[in-house]
């Protein structure tokens, strides 16, 4: 992959980066944010405006870490701020009607997730994803997300390049999504079922390990991200899939399982990091996952912004509030910090003054 002109331009120290963080990234996330929020305080069903509420009150963080990617090409912001947004604010609100569902049928959790299938194809037409379930008036704001992003991806230069890439990811976190929300006994067996499928492909992790790698974005956005550039090929398209996932893919899920543990347990929701025989090995796991998301994007232009994403996902997940409140987790996140690179603790204090103005507002 040769470096390009928009390559040479990515932040490649933490100080540039949060610059653009804080300048661009935070105030234009913000800003597109509250726009879905008019739009979500009209959904006629009160089940379905609380949940879109609640996805962009409760995961608002989401949306501003996946917004380091338009960071790396300032010129494409327009498009990649409201295109991470809209892709991300569909899997929250998804992620909380699920949860939270009046339903268990694999089919409605399916045909909701058709949404983010159809976002990522500039062609597809808008359905009606909520036919399989009794809550179904949003007042068109699914149809907005999804309209956002196929607007977004149409003027990307090179989507062509990456749209198999993003859809093979996007297809994967939706059978996430369905096999992990049906009935409580039935969710177990359906994802051991489903990694015997694609257990060829990554041997070395454990199934658990593979399902957290499915149910992140950031390899759908760094493809987004290429996709602005107008040099990127199919082989470099390629290239990124196998950089991200599943290591970093992996380890940005694994660390979010890791701070939900008691909410999960409260919930009765399914965890990924309880399936360890102790948390020793749970600390063991996730820091090979470090170490091969590390390996992986050396094989990327600028490494180093690469490398910072990484550091900043272990500062932004083991500084979150919810560590302190879990022995446990409190336990694991010493481990795993011990020995940080200052890069890591530079991230750490940034995460902690991001939220505390967050707190304030």
């Amino acid at each position: 992959m040769n470096l390009s002109a928009q390559a040479r331009q990515v932040p490649k120290t933490p100080v540039t980066l949060m610059y653009r963080v804080y300048k661009y990234v935070l105030p234009e996330v913000r800003a597109e944010l509250a726009r879905l929020r008019v739009i979500a305080e009209r959904i006629p069903d009160d089940e379905l405006r609380v949940q879109a509420l609640a996805s962009m009150t409760s995961k608002q963080f989401h949306c501003e870490g996946g917004g380091i990617y338009a960071a790396a090409n300032l010129n494409s912001r327009h498009i990649l701020v409201p295109l991470i947004v809209c892709l991300q604010t569909i899997s929250d609100y998804l992620d909380n009607l699920c949860d939270r569902s009046t339903s268990l049928a694999a089919d409605d959790f399916r045909l909701l997730h058709q949404s983010m299938l159809d976002a990522v194809d500039p062609e597809a037409p808008l359905r009606d994803y909520y036919a399989l379930r009794s809550e179904r008036e949003d007042g068109g704001y699914l149809h907005e997300l999804v309209r956002t992003c196929q607007s977004c991806v149409r003027q990307l230069p090179s989507y062509a390049s990456v749209q198999p890439h993003v859809t093979e990811l996007v297809g994967l976190y939706g059978d996430l999504q369905v096999h992990k929300h049906i009935a409580k006994e039935l969710r177990e067996p359906a994802l051991l079922v489903w990694w015997e499928a694609h257990r060829h492909q990554v041997p070395h992790l454990q199934w658990n390990e593979f399902a957290a790698a499915t149910g992140s974005t950031l390899g759908m956005f760094m493809l987004f991200l290429a996709a602005s550039d107008e040099a990127c090929t199919p082989e470099d398209a390629l290239r990124i899939r196998g950089a991200y996932f599943p290591h970093v893919c992996g380890l940005h899920i694994m660390l979010d399982y890791l701070i939900d543990q008691e909410e999960d347990r409260i919930g009765g929701d399914l965890n990924f990091c309880n399936y360890y025989t102790n948390q020793s090995q749970l600390t063991e796991r996730i820091g090979l996952i470090v170490e091969n998301a590390r390996k992986d994007v050396t094989r990327l232009p600028v490494p180093r912004f690469h490398r910072m994403v990484i550091e900043g996902l272990i500062a932004l997940y083991l500084s979150d509030p919810k560590v302190s409140g879990q022995q446990d987790v409190r336990l694991v996140s010493r481990r795993l910090m011990r020995r940080s690179p200052l890069t890591r603790l530079f991230f750490w204090g940034n995460s902690v003054v991001i939220r505390k103005r967050q707190s304030s507002n």
